[in-house]
């Protein structure tokens, strides 16, 4: 399976020759969601198909609220299935205002 085609806008930070696509599915996700572009966002659907990204995205250790509402419209998911909404839930210290 070759590997998505995606921009350095998310992966700013890393070597993107060294990821692993398969190994480490919640770690790009996670960041295209929070961070990438909408063509890195059709890329990685096309790479992993929405099963695996609504499987994988749910347990993200944090994005931002648009994006949760972002990801509960396109794959019909509730904010509360979402592990780090419910972390902001029961730490409001965590909220940025």
């Amino acid at each position: 399976m070759n590997k998505p085609i995606l921009s350095k806008q998310a992966f700013w930070d890393v070597d993107m020759n060294s990821i692993d696509y398969t190994k480490n599915a919640l770690y790009v996700i996670e960041k295209v969601i929070d961070r990438g572009s909408f063509e890195d966002f059709k890329s990685i659907r096309n790479f992993y198909g929405d099963n695996k990204i609504r499987k994988e995205i749910v347990n993200a250790n944090w994005i931002g609220d648009k994006e949760i509402y972002f990801c509960c419209s396109v794959f019909k998911l509730e904010p509360t299935d979402f592990k780090c909404y419910i972390k902001k839930q029961l730490n409001p210290q965590l909220w940025v205002y």
